[in-house]
């Protein structure tokens, strides 16, 4: 078991793979569904994985984007995000990476605050997305933007770079990570 670094292994042809990297196994399995059902160009393929490091294996693809999923319900999900990340080499956060927050819906039942995902996204130069899994319209919603963003940071879109992720992704309304 090693650190993961983005290219130690050849791209494959035509295809693209995401690591979803979460302890709520039902949802990720649900989002990852949901990413195989919408149309794309490229093979996709979905990994899952509790936590890292992954295990060492001669089969194991290159890996193009990694979404860290937190619960917002679960300190215990935060906490296994947090040491994975130290499994990842930091040429991962070059446009190869991103956080998922599911759970915001019902701020209430919240155990982790969003300003503490806010701010482990903007430590690590990466794009955070929200979205409530558990409803179906918003977890193919978030299938189909995962799905263009795999696409970029696989190199199958044309004149866009992994590298422009997180200017292409902040809205104008996000301030940058360095006036925070």
């Amino acid at each position: 078991m090693s650190v993961l670094r983005p290219l130690d292994k050849q791209p494959g042809l035509n295809t693209a793979t995401i690591l979803l990297v979460g302890t709520e196994d039902a949802l990720l399995q649900q989002l990852a569904d949901s990413m195989l059902k919408e149309d794309c160009a490229s093979e996709l393929r979905v990994h899952l994985a509790r936590s890292l490091p992954l295990p060492s294996s001669a089969n194991r693809p290159r890996i193009d984007l990694i979404v860290f999923v937190v619960n917002l319900h679960s300190k215990y999900s935060l906490r296994n995000v947090e040491e994975s990340l130290h499994h990842v080499d930091a040429t991962f956060f070059l446009g190869k990476a991103a956080f998922l927050a599911t759970g915001a819906g019902r701020e209430s039942h919240c155990s982790v605050h969003r300003n503490t995902i806010v701010k482990l996204a903007h430590t690590y130069r990466s794009p955070l997305f929200f979205c409530d899994l558990e409803i179906e319209d918003f977890r193919a919603t978030m299938a189909q933007r995962l799905v263009r963003v795999l696409q970029i940071c696989a190199g199958h879109v044309p004149g866009v770079s992994a590298l422009n992720l997180p200017s292409l992704l902040r809205s104008s309304e996000t301030p940058a990570p360095e006036d925070l």
